[in-house]
Parts: C-alpha cells; sequence; structure tokens
C-alpha cells in the first residue's frame, strides 16, 4: 500500500472532531449505541463466581466468555473477541487476582496461546492493578496445584517503554511445557493515554513480528486492570492497521470496528481521550506503512503525517486525577463519562494507605516523539557494555526487590485488617449474646411478676 498522499477521512474526521472538541459527544453516541445490545452475562453474577471478577460491573458476555476446560471451576472474567474481516482474534480479560491466576494460566494453556500482552503495571496510583502472577526470578518457580500447572522465568528484556519475558508454562501431571512470551507495556497509565502512538506502534510492531497475532496460533491474551480500556485501545488499533494493510485507509470506519468488538465485550476503550488516542494511532500507523510492509519506520521531519501541532495530547479532560473512595469500575458503561472515580477495591486492605508505586527507570525518550527533551531526563549510561549490562541489571534486581517488598507489605497489612476483622467479631459475638440473654431473662422477670400479680 502506498502512503496516503491526501488527508483521509479518518484523519478528516480526527481533525473535525477534534477542532470542535467532540470527543466526549461521539464516546457518548457509541455507548448509546450499546445500550441497546441484549447479551446477556448471567455466568457473572452467578454467587461462586462473583468472587472471580476484579469489578462488579464488569462482567464478561455468556455467548463469547472463555470456558474453562478443567479446574475447579469453568469461569474466568474473560471474552473471545472475533474480529473476521481482519483475520484476528483476541482473549481480552482482567489483570489475575490471587486467587485466579491459576485460571489466567489453565486460559493460556488450553487456548494453546503464544503470547500474553500486558498493558499495565502491578502497583498504579497507589493501588494494586493486578496480581503478580508469574515468577520475579528464574531460580524460583510459580506453582499453580489448583490447576496442575506451574511457570518458570527463562528470560527478560528490557526496552526503554516495554519488557519482554519468555515464560515456561508446564503441565505437571504429564510434563509437557511452552514457552510463552510475555509482552508488558509499561508506560501507559490506567484511565490514560500514553504521550504519543510512536512507542505504542513500535510495541505493537514488535508483537507482530513474533507471531503472536498470526492465524495459526492460538489467539493472544491482553490484559490490563479491567481488560477493557487499554486492552480495547490496542485491539481496535490493530484491527483496524490490518483493514487499513488489506483495503485502504478509506474503507475504514473506526467507529464501525469499535461498536463489532464490542458485541464481544463490554465497555471497550473507556475515556474519549483513549477513543481520540485510537484514532490518532491507527493515522499515524497507516502513514508509517510503505509498500504494504509490515513494518514501521521511524518518523522524520519529511513524513507525510498530519501536523503535530494539530494533534497533541487532549488535557483538558483529567484522566489521572486521584479519586476517592470506589464506584464500580464501569461506572464508564452506563453514566456520561467524568473524571476518573475509581480505585480498586479487590485487594487492597481496609484503612491502610497502600504503598507508592515505584518509579520506572530512567529512559530515553524515543525520537522525534511530541513533548520529549534530553534535557534532564537521562542520563548517559557508561561507555563500555559491560557496565552498561551490570548496570541494567542492578536496576532490574532493585526494581524486582522493591516490587517484591511492597507486594509482601500488602498481604502483610491485608493479613492484619483481616485479623483484626476477625478479633472484633470474636469480642462482640458473645457480648452480643450475653445483652441478648440478659434482655431474656429480664423480660422473662417482668412477666413473671406481672403475672404473679394478677393472680
Amino acid at each position: 500500500m502506498n502512503t496516503v498522499a491526501s488527508k483521509s477521512n479518518v484523519e478528516s474526521e480526527f481533525l473535525e472532531i477534534d477542532s470542535k472538541g467532540a470527543w466526549p459527544l461521539l464516546y457518548q453516541h457509541i455507548r448509546n449505541e450499546c445500550l441497546n445490545y441484549d447479551y446477556t452475562f448471567s455466568e457473572a453474577r452467578k454467587s461462586q463466581n462473583k468472587n472471580l471478577n476484579r469489578y462488579r460491573d464488569v462482567s464478561p458476555y455468556d455467548h463469547s466468555r472463555v470456558v474453562l476446560s478443567k479446574g475447579p471451576c469453568d469461569y474466568i472474567n474473560a471474552n473471545l473477541v472475533t474480529m473476521e474481516r481482519a483475520h484476528r482474534q483476541y482473549i481480552l480479560t482482567q489483570g489475575p487476582l490471587p486467587h485466579t491466576a491459576g485460571h489466567f494460566w489453565l486460559m493460556v494453556w488450553e487456548q494453546n496461546c503464544k503470547a500474553v500482552l500486558m498493558l499495565n503495571r502491578i502497583i498504579e496510583k497507589n493501588q494494586v492493578k493486578c496480581h503478580q502472577y508469574w515468577p520475579l526470578d528464574s531460580g524460583s518457580d510459580l506453582e499453580l496445584p489448583d490447576v496442575g500447572l506451574k511457570v518458570q522465568l527463562v528470560s527478560e528484556s528490557e526496552a526503554p517503554y516495554y519488557t519482554t519475558r519468555t515464560l515456561r508454562l508446564t503441565e505437571t501431571e504429564s510434563g509437557n511445557s511452552r514457552d510463552i512470551i510475555h509482552f508488558h507495556y509499561t508506560t501507559w497509565p490506567d484511565f490514560g493515554v500514553p504521550e504519543s502512538p510512536t512507542a505504542f506502534l513500535n510495541f505493537l510492531m514488535v508483537v507482530r513480528e513474533s507471531g503472536a497475532l498470526d492465524q495459526n496460533v492460538g489467539p493472544p491474551v491482553v490484559h490490563c486492570s479491567a481488560g477493557i480500556g487499554r486492552s480495547g485501545t490496542f485491539c481496535l488499533v490493530d484491527s483496524c492497521l490490518v483493514l487499513i494493510e488489506e483495503s485502504g485507509l478509506e474503507s475504514v470506519n473506526v467507529r464501525e470496528v469499535l461498536l463489532e468488538m464490542r458485541r464481544y465485550r463490554m465497555g471497550l476503550i473507556q475515556t474519549p481521550d483513549q477513543l481520540r488516542f485510537s484514532y490518532w494511532a491507527i493515522i499515524e500507523g497507516s502513514n508509517k506503512y510503505i509498500n504494504g510492509s509490515n513494518i514501521l519506520r521511524q518518523s522524520d521531519a519529511s513524513d507525510n503525517t498530519i501536523e503535530l501541532s494539530a494533534i497533541t495530547p487532549n488535557h483538558s479532560q483529567p484522566t489521572e486525577e486521584q479519586p476517592p473512595q470506589p464506584p464500580p469500575r464501569g461506572a464508564s458503561l452506563s453514566r456520561p463519562q467524568v473524571a476518573n472515580n475509581h480505585v480498586d477495591s479487590e485487594e487492597q486492605p481496609p484503612d491502610k494507605p497502600l504503598p507508592s508505586e515505584p518509579p520506572p527507570p530512567p529512559t530515553r525518550p524515543l525520537p522525534n516523539t511530541p513533548g520529549s527533551s534530553d534535557e534532564g531526563s537521562y542520563q548517559s549510561p557508561p561507555s563500555s557494555p559491560e557496565s552498561r549490562d551490570g548496570v541494567a541489571r542492578r536496576r532490574r534486581a532493585e526494581r524486582k526487590e522493591r516490587v517484591t517488598q511492597q507486594v509482601r507489605d500488602m498481604k502483610r497489612k491485608q493479613q492484619a485488617a483481616e485479623s483484626w476483622q476477625q478479633m472484633k467479631r470474636s469480642i462482640l459475638q458473645p457480648l452480643t449474646i450475653g445483652i441478648g440473654v440478659g434482655v431474656l431473662l429480664i423480660g422473662g422477670a417482668i412477666a413473671y411478676s406481672y403475672l404473679s400479680s394478677r393472680v
């Protein structure tokens, strides 16, 4: 496909919506259309499955949910999203909870998945957004006896904005094993968008080149915290770019593609800013294809793309505001979109502040990324390759230790809070019984006196 020489329909639509600040209106229109869907999610609402959902109002539709074949139950909060026109399938799911990590890996095993795409961090805004579901060290295995699997860390490599791991998944009974590629995008804020599409598109191309999205392997597992916002954005951009490769930019209607995807999992793309970023990434991705190639080149000053001054991150709507108490995650599913007022209530101990998110290591901004600057944001590495490797290993080790310690601290605080609740119940229950018995005795005495006086 030749590089787009003039503004396409998608590009013109983007600029028109942007100039009018009409992204909330378009987003509301999409949500309103989805209210007409009559798909059920009765399995998610069953009493035995409620505690398997990270957010109480982000539920998988019954008709497209992934069904587990073995293990303690057949339920997992995950949907198979099928985009036939783009020859794509994705499994979109929530970030695993401590008691669903086994279900997560069982799904990966049974669906023959080649890769897992993780678009969030374990801790974001001082909240646990996902359980640590893989081992941090190559010397330790993660045992999952409830599903008969174990996970090993084989290798790990870091880029400035994502980490790639090879995880070995082994069925303990048969001894059969399979290597899973774990792509971990680490610079995408919850309820927000990346600073520009450049790093995101390069991440997408790395995933594509691995073969993880090919038709001859199982569908990739894509997750963030709820499995609808960042996950939906990734799948929308990828599917639209496939359609552009095959039929050209003029043939793609982004809104219709999103509505089609929402027929398989509710609430995909959670904010107007995420919808805006999707359009932007689709336009930039299509402008960087060369002669039908799947390889994106780095942008330069001569690229025939939209003026960067016309597409800058929209900060008029706060996406990083720290929330107070939690309403459900999916407030965006049924009510007009406002500032983020969510916190993850599933894993936080009551009345205890969680530790701060570990700061990311200093990295060099990508070239030609809007808003990036080399000044004060990056320090030159040592000239020796051995020294650079040593620094990288030390940073990885320090970061792993911080995350591990924070998870330990949070579990300890949660256990302390649970112990306190149990102690309160043990104290109050006898007291309540004693008061009840006392009331009965007094009432009996009064009744006896009354009856005696009447005789």
